[in-house]
């Protein structure tokens, strides 16, 4: 058995991982240039059932992977660990009854994020370093678990938040029994999947037969490999970050022409791995989710997003959903981006007897194409477009680039907000193997590298805050951010994930000049807020914040949604849509000596990160928050037309973090 998982201690003193990859490892190089089929409908299932036959992935196969992705929820949380040696860090659900059966395990090099994916159920969460890598927790072995156990209720779909675990130096056993096999047969390989490991293109991961399982089998490829951010090499943070987004059925190996003839000196590529069969909006989710976390490790101020075909989509729902959560990405460049969708992906939801997911993301006229352009692009952002025309013609096809019709890649939509748009000679895949193309890429990059470094507003300053909290946090660990908001001038908000572990943080640099400072976390409400504070160049400010305990209750309501539009892995808020108006009658609170009562205000989305300052009451479209709640058991009861009444229960503690909980209507 062959276990290649090895810590290396790096030069700033953090530990490093090195993963080996075995170099005799046999690669297949067969690619199916599936989505080239661009004929009649009956001739496109004929090409799906030829596919299924020749791959050995049945119409069965598929319905069983689409109906656990359907079953399955996605649990997130962080593992904080003070006293580990080297080696990986196993985490993993597990059943409560006697047999404690593993629904899932997951591994980190390091302390740091990790997600599972897990039926509809209670579960037990655990953490342990497993120093021999045998999957095997034993005597010795550092080891944590949620809560002193806390059983994790799990809904059917979306994801569960905040499921935090601490490994201790010294605490008691697991629920998990000493001597049991996480897994059985173990993997050959165990590999790390936090956002930041360390791989090369030519890993095995990243082979065509995986992008493809990817594409074909989500839930299977979420289960192996997860979903996940790489790095060629160790953080440098004088190097501005360039994350590559691959489209459907690939991998970040289909990236190798370009990191060859990019500037490695200013550039450092990272590489976002994801199934591309699942749901859009869920891998934008899962993007934010890993970002988040790297730039509370690593606080690197601006980043750049280069896409190709579905990659694209990808990273508009993530600027569109996310941009003022994280604003640091200031340029993109996508290629060969289905704009408008695709029909071939409606052919196949109308016709197939097996759908993947994503296709019902790219209908044309489907509801996630018409969400990418209910609000523009962050400001901050520079987009540029590009697409190849050389294309197959034929009677049966419109103009295209060999998979995607020219008036997709040509939407107006995105093109109004483009700085420009390039055409090249090209096709479908041969836009990121080609010289011109990436000739011209390289010019735009270089060149807003240069204007960024060259700005007046580059001189800078730095902030030292300190974060107190005047109570004992129950239950999830706070998850602090810093927002500056600029006076007086353009620019926007900047905003700072920070490590929740840390009491004191050393932040910068930033844009000199006047600024408002807020610290915002879940379940706490700051005793200073809208902070002014000037930034002053080669400077360091203070900035102090204490937070008292709140307590909270958030939630949304949305229309009844049909089975396949409940997502694995899509955060629950993401449910809601503006275009299904839901009118909300009445909303009204109550708990011992408390009666509060909210009118809906219907509009657009409004800045997340307003109410958290502000922590007062609110109801904005179908979501809604009520703040400064005493501990105690509270009743919700609303009213929405056209539907029935529903009433809630909630039991809220102070300082202890609650999901963020949908509930789905039901009509009359």
């Amino acid at each position: 058995m062959n276990y290649s998982f090895n810590a290396h201690p790096s030069s700033s003193g953090e530990e490093q991982q090195n993963i080996n990859v075995d170099p005799t490892t046999p690669r297949s190089r067969r690619y199916l240039h599936i989505t080239h089929c661009r004929a009649k409908t009956n001739f496109f299932l004929s090409f799906l059932l030829i596919y299924f036959f020749v791959t050995g992935c049945t119409l069965i196969q598929l319905n069983k992977d689409v109906d656990k992705s359907l079953e399955s929820t996605v649990i997130t949380g962080r593992v904080r660990a003070d006293h580990l040696e080297n080696g990986p860090i196993i985490i993993a659900a597990c059943s409560t009854d006697k047999e404690k059966k593993i629904a899932h395990y997951t591994v980190l090099h390091e302390a740091g994020e990790y997600e599972l994916m897990v039926g509809q159920g209670e579960y037990y969460v655990f953490a342990f370093q497993d120093k021999n890598s045998n999957l095997i927790y034993e005597q010795g072995e550092l080891a944590g678990q949620h809560g002193s156990p806390q059983k994790v209720r799990v809904p059917a779909v979306g994801v569960v938040f905040d499921i935090d675990i601490e490994i201790p130096e010294h605490g008691p056993p697991l629920v998990f029994p000493l001597g049991k096999a996480i897994s059985s047969p173990p993997p050959r390989k165990l590999y790390s999947r936090q956002a930041g490991t360390l791989a090369q293109l030519d890993d095995e991961r990243f082979s065509p037969e995986n992008g493809s399982k990817g594409f074909w089998e989500p839930y299977a490829f979420f289960k192996e490999f997860g979903g996940n951010i790489y790095f060629l090499e160790k953080y440098d943070p004088k190097k501005i970050p360039v994350l590559f987004i691959h489209g459907a059925a690939g991998t970040p190996e289909g990236w190798q022409y370009f990191v060859e003839h990019m500037d490695r000196t200013r550039f450092q590529p990272w590489f976002f791995y994801y199934p591309t069969g699942a749901r859009i909006d869920s891998i934008s989710y899962l993007l934010l989710w890993k970002l988040s976390n790297l730039q509370a490790k690593y606080q690197f101020k601006e980043m750049y997003i280069t896409a190709h075909s579905m990659g694209g989509l990808v990273a508009r729902s993530f600027l569109v959903n996310y941009g003022q959560k994280f604003p640091l990405v200031k340029l993109f460049i996508a290629l060969a981006t289905p704009w408008g969708g695709d029909k071939m992906a409606e052919y196949g939801v109308e016709q197939s007897p097996a759908v993947i997911p994503s296709w019902r993301d790219m209908q044309p006229e489907g509801n996630f194409i018409t969400s990418l352009y209910r609000k523009k692009m962050p400001e901050q952002v520079r987009f540029y477009m590009f697409y190849g025309h050389q294309g197959t013609r034929n009677p049966f096809s419109s103009n295209n680039d060999g998979t995607i019709a020219l008036s997709s890649l040509l939407d107006s939509r995105p093109q109004a907000e483009a700085q420009m748009n390039y055409a090249f000679n090209e096709d479908h895949s041969s836009i990121i193997s080609s010289k011109e193309v990436v000739e011209q890429y390289n010019t735009i990059l270089n060149e807003f590298a240069e204007q960024q470094s060259n700005s007046p507003q580059q001189s800078a300053g730095y902030l030292n805050v300190q974060i107190a909290y005047d109570y004992e946090g129950e239950g999830a660990s706070p998850h602090p951010r810093l927002i500056l908001r600029p006076v007086g001038r353009e620019g926007a908000e900047i905003v700072t994930f920070l490590q929740d572990e840390k009491k004191i943080h050393f932040l910068g640099p930033f844009p000199t000049g006047d600024y408002v400072a807020n610290m915002v976390v879940e379940a706490g409400t700051p005793q200073e807020k809208n902070i002014p504070i000037t930034i002053k160049g080669k400077a360091t400010e203070e900035l102090g914040v204490t937070f008292q305990a709140d307590g909270e209750i958030r939630g949304c309501v949305t229309s009844s949604l049909q089975e396949e539009d409940k997502a694995l892995g899509m955060p629950d808020y993401l449910y809601r849509s503006i275009d299904k108006k839901v009118k909300i009658e009445s909303l009204t609170l109550q708990g011992k000596g408390i009666l509060r009562k909210l009118q809906q205000d219907i509009g657009e989305d409004i800045n997340n990160y307003d109410y958290l300052i502000e922590r007062a009451d609110v109801c904005h479209n179908t979501c809604f928050a009520f703040f400064g709640l005493p501990a105690g058991e509270y009743t919700l009861r609303l009213q929405a037309k056209g539907y029935k009444a529903i009433t809630r229960k909630y039991a809220v503690v102070p300082g202890k973090i609650r999901y963020f909980r949908i509930t789905e209507l039901t009509p009359e």
